[in-house]
């Protein structure tokens, strides 16, 4: 298993309900393909550097994961099928 940081950016248009279901969406996940959350940091609303959909603002989603090494295309391609994720990016921290 390889250890992976994952950003993601949600709509801020959305609920808190729609934004809390959507961040353990993405969890749990994980967890159904063998993987393991360490952390998931919620930043929050923030100003975007620059429009993103004529948004300005993001909520902003750091999540800290271990996963077999086939699993960030999987997820990147759930994160681009999403309505509600703007921008992601996945990186593998392995030392």
């Amino acid at each position: 298993m390889n250890k992976y940081e994952s950003i993601y950016i949600l709509r801020p248009t959305m609920e808190e309900e729609a934004t809390k279901a959507a961040v353990e969406r993405f969890s749990t996940l994980i967890t159904q393909e063998g993987g393991e959350v360490e952390k998931v940091d919620e930043w929050g609303k923030r100003k975007l550097a620059y429009p993103i959909e004529d948004f300005n603002e993001g909520y902003y989603v750091l999540m800290n994961f271990s996963a077999n090494p086939s699993f960030p295309e999987e997820l990147e391609r759930i994160y681009r099928i999403t309505d509600d994720v703007i921008r992601y990016i996945i990186l593998r921290t392995d030392e």
